[in-house]
């Protein structure tokens, strides 16, 4: 039977294109939609992709635009999925995972897309065949909770806007078919636009099959003074997200990982209604009015150091003292003759949320420029039901985990069912103003109040009730200066912040750690975090003979104040979040971009220093220089992991008559492995990337195309982290010891398709 996210998001595509494809687009294009807050003001130095950008390749694809892009962005595969992948910018991260510190946030036309129990930002839950820009911005404050680095901002399309009619057909390596259907145009005031996408893969690395259904729909009306559009996304996903493998294996089988089933199913509905209204010459109201849910379910196998214990080989121990694994009855859980014990650790996390966004912007002359004006306030609440269990397993020859029946419920909370409501409620006032001040120079003022209260309630005991409220007044301030010819200055200060998600307040105990994030126990609690942001830049155009020059250039630091990281404890699989005082992210970014004819060419590369500002010791017992407890001196100065100083990318087309060819180096230099805070282990070493691609205009609006990624089908990682594996049966290598764990790089893969436009 067909689910109701499923139907949900064939009605998203079913109910505008037919009425609309055919349209001819409306000759007033004065719609306006809310994207984030403050109106756009500070987009003209962001980061931009469009649709074309997205679909250059042949098919929609957010992921690979945003690898290409700029050498300021790193796309992360933590979980083996690339679908689902860590988008870190300046240091800075936004990823689908549990666990990473979200330091980005995002907007999806205004509705805050960090989602409510982790503020995690998962890109899967989109149809790529439906955005026609996404933006990359500075850290404002106007941008709320979570814009430590700065705010990701995706605008959808409108029939209006993006009259005609869209489909691709694409086939590749490792099973995968992607197909995409995407059209709406416009009749009078009314206009209507549909997206459907489906994408599946087998998955290059062993035992990960995925799949995704994504919809989208847009249904508005817009007047000379007035208009609405009612929205509609709809997401049915399911990953397969393995992690890390042992170096040692990967060296073995790069297609290898440790223990399997790792699966994380997502099901998502957002309905949104965005009203505007032109009140006077000057003054424009906007608003978006939304509610979603979305229901999340994983199933972890992890190994496990389950022994009989010391003085009864009948039965199970947790650890070397002879702490007895029990059930929920208190009984001691018996062995079972297994080799090797696991964990089928299952969670399931249920949210609701609704929120509104509404702004004021009044726009006339003042002096001598234009002044704008925005004022706005924001409010979004959310309601979580989270339950886990970890089920006692056996990790068999494949290193598959399979259940044995019992649920561990341990007395002292380290293994125990969790049952979690959490409720969230976020609001925020900002003014943001460009108040120009001399000719051809202007100061962007913005000042938010942001207020976060968060409720935790345990439904099993009473170790998970806490009550949480931060505030924070958050100024910024940026000069800009237009030289004439082509030349722009800026420079400017920003302070945010954030406050700890549901998830990091109720996994912040070393005494009580957690499970990959997933599994709450206890609830001290967590400061919030601020960022203090310094940035100086320019940006300008020229032209030289036939070649004409767009280049930019920014300096920039952040500074931030009780910096929350994901540590490791004692017991494998298990974690905790912590405040670990002060860091700094700072560093230089280049761009430059050459067209000549045919022929476009462009260079970007970045500089990231992101370092530790404090001394402080924190647990990291698979670290080889870890002490006898486990734990790490991290002094004032270290290296912070998972972020390369140095990234470069290498563009190049060539638009030829009916046919076009393009391709990319992508280069990141050594990183730190998430686990050496101490900076005394060895780095994960950089990569150097190409892709191909073309296409081949068939006449009619049918395009041929094809790709090669990782052309000369290098062995890379992105991530790295470390894992103890000695108490790990390892059939393809026995007594493996290296500790250091990698996420791998795809090997040479291959698309290709079909495109339709008309």
């Amino acid at each position: 039977m067909m689910t109701g996210y499923r139907t949900a998001l064939l009605l998203a595509m079913a109910v505008p294109l037919p009425a609309w494809a055919a349209a001819t687009a409306a000759p007033d294009d004065t719609t306006i939609i809310v994207t984030a807050p403050g109106g756009g003001m500070d987009a003209d130095d962001a980061l931009g992709f469009s649709a074309d950008d997205i679909a250059r390749a042949g098919h929609p694809d957010l992921v690979s635009a945003l690898a290409r892009g700029s050498a300021a962005i790193t796309l992360q595969d933590p979980q083996g999925t690339g679908w689902q992948p860590n988008l870190v910018y300046r240091g800075f991260t936004a990823s689908g995972l549990q666990g990473q510190a979200q330091g980005l946030a995002a907007y999806l036309d205004g509705v805050r897309f960090n989602q409510p129990f982790g503020d995690t930002v998962a890109l899967d839950l989109l149809p790529d065949a439906a955005i026609r820009q996404v933006s990359l911005l500075d850290a404002s404050p106007v941008y709320g909770l979570n814009a430590l680095g700065g705010a990701l901002v995706i605008d959808t399309r409108t029939g209006a806007k993006d009259p005609g009619l869209e489909a691709s057909l694409t086939g590749g390596s490792d099973g995968l078919a992607d197909a995409s259907l995407a059209g709406g145009g416009a009749r009078g005031q009314w206009s209507g636009y549909g997206a459907i996408q489906f994408r599946r893969e087998q998955g290059w690395r062993a035992h990960s099959p995925s799949r995704l259904w994504n919809g989208y729909g847009d249904i508005g009306v817009d007047g000379a003074t007035a208009g609405a559009h009612a929205k509609l996304v709809a997401a049915d996903t399911q990953l397969s997200g393995l992690g890390v493998t042992p170096v040692e294996l990967l060296a073995v089988n790069r297609r290898a990982v440790l223990t399997w089933p790792d699966r994380g199913d997502h099901r998502y509905l957002l309905a949104s209604l965005h009203p505007w209204m032109q009140l006077s010459d000057h003054v424009r109201v906007e608003a978006t009015l939304y509610a979603q849910r979305i229901n999340s379910h994983s199933l972890n196998g992890d190994a496990a150091d389950f022994a009989p214990c010391p003085d009864d080989g009948d039965v199970l121990c947790l650890d070397e003292d002879g702490t007895r694994l029990t059930d929920g009855t208190g009984n001691s859980l018996a062995t079972t003759g297994a080799d090797d014990y696991g964990l089928l650790n299952r969670s399931a996390a249920h949210s609701r949320a609704a929120g509104v966004l509404i702004q004021l912007s009044d726009r006339r002359p003042l002096g001598a420029g234009e002044n704008l004006l925005v004022l706005g306030v924001s409010l979004d609440v959310s309601r979580t039901a989270f339950t886990a269990s970890s089920e006692l397993a056996e990790l068999i020859t494949n290193r598959e985990v399979v259940g044995l029946g019992p649920i561990i419920d341990q007395a002292d909370g380290l293994l125990a069912p969790v049952s979690l409501l959490a409720r969230t409620r976020y609001g925020g006032l900002f003014v943001q103003d460009r108040l120009p001040l001399l000719p051809g120079l202007s100061a962007e003022i913005g000042l938010r109040y942001n207020h976060a209260r968060i409720r935790l309630d345990d439904r099993i005991g009473t170790a998970l009730n806490g009550l949480h409220r931060f505030n924070r007044l958050n100024p910024g301030v940026e000069f800009d200066y237009d030289g004439g010819e082509g030349l722009a200055l800026r420079a400017g200060y920003a302070e945010t912040n954030r406050a700890p998600t549901p998830a990091e307040l109720s996994c912040a105990d070393e005494a009580a750690p957690c499970s990959l994030a997933n599994f709450f126990i206890a609830d001290p609690p967590l400061r919030q975090v601020i960022a203090r942001n310094w940035e100086t830049g320019a940006n300008g155009r020229t032209q030289l003979g036939a070649v004409r020059l767009d280049w930019s250039l920014a300096g920039w630091r952040s500074d931030s104040r009780d910096d929350i990281q994901h540590v490791a404890s004692a017991i494998r699989g298990r974690a905790y979040f912590r405040n670990v005082g002060g860091t700094r992210r700072q560093g230089i970014e280049a761009m430059l971009k050459a067209r000549a004819g045919r022929w476009t060419m462009a260079l970007s590369y970045a500089f990231t220093d992101a370092r530790f500002r404090s001394d402080f010791t924190i647990s990291s017992p698979a670290n080889p220089a870890a002490d006898e407890d486990g734990l790490i001196m991290v002094a004032h100065g270290n290296r912070m992991p998972g972020i390369a100083r140095h990234g470069l990318v290498v563009t190049v087309e060539h638009q030829g008559r009916g046919w076009q060819m393009g391709g990319d180096l992508i280069a990141r230099s050594r990183q730190r492995l998430l686990g050496d805070e101490n900076n005394a282990g060895q780095m994960l070493a950089g990569y150097v990337r190409v892709d191909l691609r073309g296409g081949l205009e068939l006449g009619h609006g049918v395009q041929l195309f094809g790709e090669i990624r990782n052309l000369f089908d290098r062995d890379d990682a992105s991530f790295g982290t470390y894992a103890d594996v000695s108490e790990i049966h390892i059939a393809e290598v026995p007594g493996a010891s290296d500790p250091r764990s990698l996420a791998p790089g795809a090997p040479r893969q291959w698309r290709a398709g079909l495109r339709f436009a008309y």
